[in-house]
């Protein structure tokens, strides 16, 4: 198992999550050209990144980055040479999954050869935009959802976090089965993914227990991250929830030390 920080507070550490090449010229030329066009205009320092509860390069924060960039080089390490989505999800509420969420896809965006985007669906309980501290002017996943011809890179936000954006929730909604399986939503993440080589999706799943949703996003994506909390969620629970997924697509368990 590893050790993730609650969700309210960064954490003292992160522990390690459970468990080629390089593609050839044109699609190197391609992620150059992918990345080139991920401008952050107001890259956020240190200190402000920490008030976000998120990792960065320097030294106040080492352990914890370099605990979320062990997990992201086990991911990596199934993933290959191609690029994929990865679902993080919650055994229980409270666990800490989106934090565990916003925080891989920034270790990604560490990685000056990558990019990656956060989708945050969990619709009854959505938090990344306020997290992030951004403002979805436009909508988000579930509006897109509902008009498509909202056109997708309308709600895809900057984070402060270069290489990172972010797409929110949108409009709160209690259950989400109809929309995550639908073909649109599909076809959304294809489509994602596929523009540009360089990028990885992760997307901010809901608690496995007590809803559907999270096992329902399992089919759409290449992996999935359980997020289980320290005194919460008791070993045969864990076990329980893990038997619902796909053993192929579970990456990895990350235990959150609550308080």
């Amino acid at each position: 198992m590893s050790n993730s920080p609650h969700d309210n507070s960064m954490p003292d550490h992160v522990g390690k999550a459970l468990g080629a090449a390089a593609g050839d010229m044109a699609r190197r030329a391609g992620a150059t050209r992918s990345i080139a066009r991920i401008i952050e205009p107001n890259a956020l320092t240190p200190v402000a990144l920490e008030e976000r509860r998120l990792i960065h390069r320097e030294e106040s924060v080492r352990r914890q980055a370099d605990a979320f960039r062990e997990i992201r080089t086990r991911l990596l390490a199934l993933g290959g040479e191609h690029n994929f989505v990865t679902m993080v999800a919650p055994i229980s509420p409270r666990s800490g999954g989106s934090f565990v969420a916003r925080n891989l896809a920034a270790a990604f965006a560490f990685d000056e050869a990558k990019t990656a985007l956060l989708v945050d669906c969990n619709l009854r309980h959505p938090s990344q935009h306020t997290e992030l501290r951004v403002d979805p002017v436009n909508g988000g996943l579930i509006d897109y959802l509902d008009h498509p011809s909202l056109g997708v890179e309308k709600i895809l936000y900057h984070t402060g976090i270069p290489r990172l954006r972010l797409i929110p929730c949108g409009r709160q909604r209690e259950m989400g089965g109809e929309y995550f399986s639908s073909f649109r939503m599909r076809a959304m993440l294809d489509s994602l993914r596929s523009r540009y080589a360089d990028r990885y999706l992760f997307l901010d799943g809901p608690a496995v227990k007590g809803s559907p949703d999270a096992r329902i996003l399992a089919d759409l994506v290449d992996f999935v991250v359980l997020v289980a909390g320290s005194g919460r969620d008791t070993p045969a629970s864990i076990q329980k929830v893990m038997a619902n997924f796909d053993s192929t697509k579970l990456a990895g368990i990350v235990l959150n030390e609550l308080p």
